[in-house]
């Protein structure tokens, strides 16, 4: 057996790393979701909630537009504070079953309900410094999803835990270059961090490796055979004993690689990257306003470590030394993987009434920069990708204001988001489809400085359906049952 395991260096490797590349391609980054498609979030304003982020640029009145539209803080006279926590309910529930490489069930539960329920906060500052000039700060998360599976579903070696955040710092300026026309613009530090699990599948590795030793057999016959031919009979015996030898060995490599034994993969990384924006706004009419926005990517290289469990097993294959050399050794690394942020261009109105208000918002987000995901690591093993090829999507809303008297404020909005994702590149990692959301809220001025705002939504998904193969072979097929719930709270306080 100690000979045969020579002969692995080119045949049994690919498949063998490919079970190390899924975890942790999939580990370092993987993009699930709130109220937006992919893992993008708009949760960062209580008020804007409650109409669907209609008017979310242009309805007045909410300190969010330093992160939403710098220039739109044209509207806020003075000095504002405003906190916002938004709680987000997100239930994926799988039907479906999986198969390895050979056909055969994996065994497991469809992985019961993988949402969660999460607080995503934010926070602003804006201030007026001259008669055209404001300023302002903010706090958000523009990205970010939790999902997590029983450990033995059958789609554990796709994922299990899924955990991803995006948290921006942000500082705006707006100019009043004339009465109706403002520009603004914002720099913005984001962190965005990673952690993942995933079972890994080692009869899946233990059959590329047999199919290695089994390629070398035959190599070893055929060059026992030209030997034979050429005269040469003390080679071609010697190349013959090698082939027995090393069939010899795939029975041994089946035995400690058997169908159910898994390892354990748990990849964390994190990055800081550097971004903005530029925002415009006008008031075309007396009742009637208009704002522009685009956001740009943000680049990361998250940096990340691997923790992996393996089998006794294949610590058996690990223990000889002509292996190991051939084979991913499962051991504690670190990765890296370039990731970006997209980028979003947004259009925001707005008519006012004096009984009430509506408006509109589209967004358009360009989220085709997530084409692949390479991942290099830093035990020397070959880089790996792979693909996701993700389309870009459009939010659209429509929503508006109903004031009760001066101090009550009822608000309604519908809204639809496409999604990035499409049956051939849909993972459980991200269990999304298009969404279609209604969302309810008030709002009450205690005085002239303070005001609270509530709102609620429901998010309807249509079914996410999911084909999708491992690189170790493993099939996973059926369909999500997604739905959301969104609570959000907000008090803002005008100094």
């Amino acid at each position: 057996m100690h000979t045969s395991f020579r002969s692995l260096t080119g045949t049994a490797r690919p498949l063998a790393l490919a079970a190390l590349s899924i975890a942790v391609v999939g580990a370092l980054v993987a993009p699930a979701s709130a109220d937006a498609s992919a893992f993008q979030l708009k949760e960062n304003s209580a008020k804007g909630l409650g109409r669907a982020y209609a008017g979310s640029a242009t309805a007045g009145g909410d300190a969010s537009v330093v992160v939403n539209n710098p220039a739109a803080m044209s509207e806020l006279k003075g000095t504002y504070l405003q906190a916002d926590v938004t709680a987000i309910n997100f239930s994926a529930k799988f039907d479906g079953s999986a198969h390895d490489v050979l056909g055969r069930p994996i065994s497991g539960g469809n992985g019961g309900d993988a949402g969660t329920t999460l607080p995503v906060p934010a926070l602003f500052f804006a201030t007026q410094v001259s008669d055209r000039v404001h300023v302002g700060a903010g706090f958000s998360v523009p990205f970010g999803f939790q999902t997590e599976y029983d450990r033995d579903w059958v789609g554990r070696y796709h994922g299990i835990k899924s955990k991803f955040q995006s948290l921006d710092a942000t500082l705006s300026a707006s100019f009043d270059v004339t009465d109706n026309f403002s520009l603004g613009a914002s720099f913005i530090a984001q962190k965005t961090s990673a952690e993942l699990t995933s079972a890994i599948n080692f009869n899946a590795v233990g059959l590329g490796i047999q199919r290695g030793l089994a390629t070398q057999a035959q190599s070893y016959a055929q060059q026992a055979a030209a030997a034979a031919q050429a005269g040469q009979l003390q080679l071609a015996q010697q190349l013959q004993a090698a082939a027995q030898q090393t069939a010899q060995a795939i029975p041994g490599v089946a035995a400690v690689t058997p169908p159910g034994v898994d390892g354990y993969a748990r990849i964390k990384g994190d990055d800081w990257g550097y971004g903005w924006q530029l925002g415009g706004y006008w008031k075309l009419t007396a009742n009637d306003k208009l704002a522009l926005n685009y956001r740009s990517k943000i680049s990361h290289r998250l940096e990340g470590t691997g923790n992996f469990t393996t089998t006794p097993g294949y610590d058996l294959l690990l223990a000889n030394p002509a292996l190991a050399s051939s084979i991913p050794p499962f051991s504690h690394t670190t990765g890296t993987a370039d990731f970006t942020t997209p980028a979003v261009v947004s259009a925001s109105y707005w008519h006012q009434a004096e009984k009430f208000g509506f408006g509109a918002d589209v967004a358009w987000t360009k989220w085709d920069v997530f084409k692949n995901l390479t991942v290099n690591y830093g035990n020397a093993q070959p880089s790996t990708s792979e693909k996701y090829n993700w389309r870009n999507t459009i939010y659209a809303s429509i929503g508006g204001d109903y004031y009760l008297n001066d101090k009550l404020t009822l608000r309604g909005g519908i809204a639809v988001d496409s999604s990035p994702t499409y049956l051939a590149t849909r993972s459980p990692r991200v269990p999304d489809s298009t969404r279609k959301m209604a969302t309810v809220g008030i709002g009450y001025k205690a005085s002239e400085h303070f005001e609270i705002n509530a709102s609620y939504a429901h998010i309807f998904v249509n079914n996410a359906h999911v084909n999708i193969t491992s690189s170790t072979g493993d099939t996973l097929t059926g369909n999500f049952d997604d739905y959301g719930n969104l609570l959000s709270l907000s008090a803002m306080y005008k100094f």
